[in-house]
């Protein structure tokens, strides 16, 4: 199928109802875009992680860890050096 679009002066592009329905994309989800030889391409972002999932080594302290518990450990560091006190 192919539709006609227009793009605003803020950059949007409204997808054709008859596109989005058959994406399978939903309101506020989050897409990569990307650009392949001119080719503008939407993918949803979890679909894009996907791909990539095993293409980069895990640290060894994530390791036998999962997803929520790397998030959680990952979070702590976090705030532990943003506010962390200074010493006296």
């Amino acid at each position: 199928m192919t539709y006609y679009a227009t793009i605003t002066s803020k950059r949007q592009l409204t997808i054709p109802t008859a596109i989005y329905k058959q994406s399978g994309l939903t309101k506020s989800q989050k897409v990569i875009v990307s650009i392949d030889n001119g080719i503008i391409k939407i993918q949803p972002a979890l679909d894009f992680v996907n791909q990539i999932a095993g293409s980069f080594q895990l640290p060894p302290k994530y390791k036998n860890k999962n997803i929520s518990q790397i998030i959680q450990t990952a979070k702590k560091s976090y705030f532990k050096r943003k506010f962390k006190q200074p010493s006296l």
